[in-house]
């Protein structure tokens, strides 16, 4: 979410004049919205002497079941709580419910901020 700064208004109303310009350190960046599609990927420079790497859209997940990880693909995004519409436009963010070869996962990875998908597998009720 991008970054708007301090209220120009005091919780009575009154105005608040900026004491300074927004710093670097404070800049917002629109969502990755990461798709099942294609593997893409976007670097971004982020804070120090590091990079991001932004998952733009992928179709492979790390899937845990129990202690056994597999390679799962993705077919597709059956829930995500985040947002109703994610799960129509097939959106992947932490949390969300996947439909894998490996059966249905949730995520718990950011695939925005470090650009792979890691899953533990749900029970079926």
């Amino acid at each position: 979410m991008k970054d708007q700064g301090r209220s120009k208004r005091k919780r009575t109303g009154g105005r608040r004049k900026p004491s300074r310009n927004k710093k670097r350190y404070q800049l917002g960046r629109e969502p990755a919205a990461t798709t099942v599609g294609e593997p893409r990927f976007q670097i971004i420079d982020s804070r120090g002497n590091n990079e991001k790497v932004r998952a733009l859209s992928t179709n492979v997940a790390q899937v845990a079941d129990g202690s056994d990880v597999t390679q799962a693909d993705i077919e597709g995004v059956f829930d995500n709580p985040s947002n109703v519409n994610y799960a129509r436009r097939n959106i992947i963010t932490k949390g969300s419910i996947i439909d894998t070869s490996a059966g249905r996962a949730r995520v718990t990875s950011r695939p925005g901020q470090d650009g792979q998908v890691n899953a533990v597998v749900v029970d079926e009720e």
